[in-house]
């Protein structure tokens, strides 16, 4: 594991009905947000534009591609989705030794490991979201990762936590998302599962 980062946080609770832990990857389980955001920059920097930090956050758990075509839409920008992945990709993987779990949401994953079935639900791609866990040694607790390329329908839709549940044998009322986007929290919701913001929890 590349490292652990520090937190004065207090514990974040697991429900007690709760048979299935559903995490979101990027900004719940490693804190990659500030690395996605310089990749971001890079990326629309590259082709002509300054990126908002608002929007950032604002379409975080949202994938790359999608993002492209929101801003574009928003800023009347004319973004190429396709090249945009890839710059943004590409810059975030000559950061991607700087990725660290987050305290407090990984002892839930440390506490349950083997427990109750646990899964990952991302907007990242498949590729990069693995690349993600292996840096932060999460590979070892989690089998099952629902990403981007999984499912046709993306946060703040429902279908990528329900896919988790389903791979997990879990019905979707007895899991828990765990959550540090407005988008992906919408989604647990909507999904009929118990949604929780780790943000408050976070010093």
């Amino acid at each position: 594991m590349s490292g652990i980062m520090n937190s004065k946080s207090v514990d974040i609770p697991v429900l007690r009905d709760i048979q299935g832990l559903i995490f979101d990857l990027d900004g719940t389980l490693v804190d990659s947000m500030p690395l996605h955001l310089v990749a971001w920059k890079e990326a629309v920097a590259a082709q002509g534009h300054d990126y908002p930090e608002y929007l950032f956050y604002e379409y975080a758990g949202i994938p790359t591609g999608k993002i492209t075509l929101l801003i574009n839409e928003r800023l009347g920008w004319n973004l190429d989705p396709g090249e945009t992945v890839r710059l943004k990709e590409d810059a975030f993987m000559t950061m991607i030794d700087r990725v660290r779990v987050i305290e407090p949401v990984f002892a839930i994953v440390v506490k349950y490991a083997g427990a109750k079935p646990m899964s990952i639900g991302t907007g990242s791609r498949r590729v990069m979201a693995q690349r993600i866990m292996e840096a932060a040694g999460l590979n070892e607790y989690f089998s099952i990762l629902v990403a981007a390329d999984d499912v046709e329908h993306h946060k703040p839709e429902p279908d990528t936590f329900l896919r988790c549940a389903e791979l997990m044998g879990t019905a979707p009322h007895r899991c828990q998302v765990f959550e540090d986007g407005d988008a992906g929290l919408q989604a647990a919701l909507r999904a009929g599962m118990e949604a929780t913001d780790i943000r408050p929890y976070l010093v």
